[in-house]
């Protein structure tokens, strides 16, 4: 989405370069003697011999010479870090293009499990300790257009940015920008299930894989435009237009494609990293032309950590690189990636397993409960109904748990007692499948269709 300010960048890169190079030029002019045409670079007048010199060119506007002396000063800076994380976000995309098997069609899209492999935002495993993932997603792309298209905008936003704050301040920005942009990502997660309006599609999404360096975009557009704002008393004119409130129509744009493509987009991620890209620059300080080279020890500090923050990230990212996706996860991976319905279906299969848990639990076979309570417990509701069953149906399989575990010799074994209790257990689950199967009926419709369950006849078989 950062291709239109990337190319309106590059245009107002392309007119300083221009514009010193015509004012080079030598141009026709008219003598000012006797009013005959002089040829470009002529020295005198082939009429009259008056000299030319000086009379070639009107004088530039000062605002123009001032535009040219800024830009000079400030846009022939080094720009090396810009180009080392072009190269890192490429290494990692080739690195994951060989994960993937390298064939042409898983460009389109890496699988869920190479995304999360590689470092993929996932808040179900970032709540398991897996902290990183707020750090490895600005470098990790989920296809190639993916990746074009932000290393593109980033070859044009970036050096202004670093050309104009240093190295130091421009990787310290682009790192803590895009954490920043993780953690608005990691806090507008919601349950599948959750109803929302248009903007709240906008802002919330379900947890699933969530990668790219466009937080950190975002973050480098959020420092140019305080930038403008900040220093507009100082900055020349050409400047003030390109930067500061300049960046507002642009800014509006790409929210407005984002609103239109809620869903695609991880909205909340960019402008987590707009934010914090704004609040950065608003206490930073830029380097002004004919400022020494030398950087602050302070910043040469931030520097190293942020670097060592990226380091010890994608360690631990391969230290966890091999590990099997717990079954929860996966389930979420699924819901994201499907929708509604298939959110539904995995509620579905979750709560039918678990119903055949029980019937099996009844007949003294227990081995599954504790494996069907933490699917169920993993498992997003739909509404406060759907939360509801799901917990009495884990009530239910921890009583028929414990009513198999009763010792033969406990007072409690008497066999009247025992069929008592047997059967009160039976009509609670009987109950809840009444008030299960009406919830199907009804309310479950709207998420995904009805789904066949288990009948009492499966319990019957498991009893022959």
């Amino acid at each position: 989405m950062l291709l239109i300010e990337a190319s309106r960048l590059l245009a107002f890169d392309h007119l300083t370069e221009t514009k010193s190079n015509r004012t080079n030029e030598p141009r026709p002019s008219m003598c000012r003697g006797c009013g005959a045409i002089v040829g470009a670079g002529e020295t005198s007048c082939a009429v009259c011999g008056a000299s030319t010199i000086n009379s070639n060119a009107p004088p530039r506007k000062v605002s123009d010479r001032e535009t040219m002396r800024f830009a000079r000063a400030v846009l022939g800076r080094p720009y090396k870090f810009t180009i080392i994380l072009l190269v890192a976000n490429f290494f990692v995309f080739l690195l994951m293009w060989q994960s993937s098997g390298m064939t042409i069609s898983v460009l389109g899209v890496f699988p869920p499990e190479v995304l999360i492999a590689y470092g993929a935002k996932l808040n179900a495993l970032i709540n398991e300790g897996q902290w990183w993932r707020l750090v490895t997603p600005m470098f990790v792309h989920v296809n190639l257009l993916h990746l074009l298209v932000n290393m593109y905008s980033l070859w044009i936003v970036g050096p202004y940015v670093e050309k104009l704050y240093g190295s130091a301040k421009f990787l310290v920005i682009w790192v803590v920008s895009g954490l920043g942009a993780s953690l608005a990502s990691y806090l507008t997660v919601v349950d599948p299930g959750t109803p929302l309006g248009p903007l709240g599609r906008f802002l919330f999404r379900p947890d699933g894989p969530s990668a790219g360096a466009s937080g950190a975009l975002f973050g480098m557009v959020g420092v140019l435009f305080v930038f403008g704002i900040k220093y507009r008393d100082e900055l020349p004119e050409g400047f003030k237009r390109a930067f500061g409130t300049g960046l507002l129509p642009m800014i509006l744009l790409n929210l407005f494609i984002g609103y239109m493509g809620r869903g695609l987009f991880d909205n909340a991620a960019h402008l987590g990293g707009l934010v914090t890209g704004a609040a950065l620059a608003l206490v930073v300080g830029y380097r002004r032309p004919g400022e020494r080279t030398g950087v602050a020890i302070t910043w040469q500090i931030l520097r190293v950590g942020a670097l060592t923050l990226v380091a010890v990230s994608f360690l631990k990212a391969a230290q966890h690189f091999r590990e099997p996706l717990p079954l929860s996860v996966k389930e979420r991976t699924v819901l994201n990636s499907g929708g509604t319905d298939a959110a539904f279906l995995v509620f579905a299969k979750t709560m039918n397993t678990a119903q055949e848990t029980f019937y099996r639990a009844m007949q003294g076979d227990s081995n599954g409960v504790d494996d069907a309570r933490k699917s169920l417990e993993s498992v997003p509701h739909f509404d406060q109904e759907s939360a509801q069953l799901m917990e009495r149906l884990k009530a239910l399989l921890s009583n028929a748990q414990e009513f198999k575990r009763t010792p033969a010799s406990s007072p409690a074994s008497d066999p009247r007692k025992l069929l008592q209790e047997e059967q009160a257990l039976l009509e609670d689950f009987g109950s809840w499948s009444k008030d299960y199967n009406r919830w199907l009926k009804t309310t479950g419709k709207t998420y995904g269709g009805l789904i066949d369950e288990p009948t009492p006849q499966t319990l019957n078989n498991s009893t022959q």
